[in-house]
């Protein structure tokens, strides 16, 4: 079986346009959850969120193009081009034959769905744009990227909620760990914050009016996000030969159905998807330092969450630096899992934990260490990063230091 490294990294969220951006707020415990601005927010039950803020769309691309991307698509392929950047690779020949897309999203084009569906229930039009089909299908952006970059391999989107993003880079773990791709560009995308989308949540009242407070006993519930998360996954061999500079290892992953409920978590089910992992990984539990925690906010899943890492991993759950950054970006659903492996790379490299900001009380049934509101120096060789998902989705996914 082959290693894989990454060896590129982009992202644009609440917390910044960058990688640097990102990881700056990250180690600043800043948190970017605030009012929105959207149309028709006053009719809105819940009107906070992590909106990507300043986005200037016509700056970075033409209109042609425009009429092309929805929202979710336009965040895609920023994040794609600083990855693919850093990471040096220019794909022709058998590199493009070999590189493919694997993203991950819950909603797809929601914007442009919703956009639409007001035009012609609202405003009566009796015609929407030709581009609307392509616009809003979940594999819009999976697309984008493969034509841009001529990445001619396997290219496809995953959508299973909010372990979308995880599931996609599991994925690509696996099509380079087998041989199959040589690079696969990888992570996940959303943009829900419009009127629908957010109404639609609200309906489930799992939403928090005022903040998101992941593993804090006065938590009431998630805040949504946007934006999106890109990463190259490339064969170890194959990086080294050219020089990349390589941000981590990617060691192994677990996935597992709950197979119990469509809305809640299952200990059981959280519980064999990390175990997977470590399986997979070929790691011992004492090994892993930190987990970037799925931790939405809500009371069932951060203590789901808790006392299934409490299960796996024992007595060395004690030891464990777990926290979750929902608490400064929100929840971007299916491309949450992307945002949160920045925080993984970071710990590894700079040996920085981002903390769980908005903590306020502890909690008996959440009592980890859950790098409450400051981040943290410290030396860390393996993370996990968790998603659960609504569906009894989980996909957990293990780094190593390089």
């Amino acid at each position: 079986m082959k290693q894989v490294v990454i060896t590129g990294a982009g992202t644009i969220n609440a917390m910044g346009h960058s990688v640097p951006e990102t990881l700056r707020s990250m180690r600043e415990g800043q948190c970017h959850i605030g009012q929105l601005d959207i149309r028709d927010v006053d009719r809105l039950d819940i009107q906070i969120g992590g909106q990507v803020r300043g986005f200037d769309a016509e700056g970075r691309f033409n209109r042609q193009q425009i009429s092309l991307y929805d929202r979710f698509t336009q965040f895609t392929l920023v994040a794609a081009r600083e990855a693919i950047t850093q990471s040096g690779l220019e794909f022709s020949g058998e590199l493009a034959a070999k590189s493919g897309v694997v993203l991950g999203t819950a909603g797809g084009g929601v914007s442009t769905w919703d956009d639409n569906y007001r035009l012609v229930y609202e405003e009566r039009k009796s015609r929407v744009h030709p581009f609307v089909v392509p616009k809003l299908m979940n594999n819009a952006a999976a697309s984008h990227v493969s034509m841009e970059w001529n990445l001619k391999g396997p290219s496809f989107t995953v959508a299973t909620a909010c372990a979308s993003s995880n599931h996609a880079m599991a994925q690509a773990f696996a099509m380079v760990q087998s041989g199959v791709s040589l690079a696969m560009i990888t992570g996940g995308s959303e943009s829900m914050l419009c009127f629908g989308g957010v109404k639609a949540w609200e309906g489930l009242r799992v939403m928090s009016h005022d903040a998101c407070r992941p593993f804090s006993a006065n938590r009431n519930g998630m805040v949504q996000g946007e934006g999106a998360g890109i990463f190259v996954f490339e064969e170890f061999n194959h990086a080294k030969s050219r020089g990349a500079d390589i941000l981590a290892e990617v060691v192994g992953m677990g996935m597992s159905s709950d197979a119990a409920d469509i809305v809640m978590p299952s200990k059981q089910g959280a519980a064999r998807a990390i175990s997977q992992a470590l399986k997979n990984s070929r790691l011992d539990r004492d090994e892993i330092g930190y987990i970037n925690a799925h931790g939405t906010g809500t009371v069932a899943n951060d203590k789901t969450e808790c006392a299934a890492v409490a299960d796996v991993f024992g007595p060395h759950a004690d030891q464990l630096m777990i926290s979750s950054t929902k608490s400064m970006h929100g929840h971007l659903i299916g491309g949450t899992g992307a945002i949160e492996l920045l925080a993984c790379i970071m710990a590894l490299r700079e040996g920085v934990i981002a903390p769980t900001v908005g903590y306020e009380e502890p909690d008996p049934e959440c009592a980890l260490d859950v790098v409450p509101n400051e981040a943290r120096d410290a030396k860390v060789n393996v993370t996990l990063s968790n998603a659960f998902a609504f569906g009894g989705m989980n996909a957990v996914l293990a780094l190593r230091k390089v």
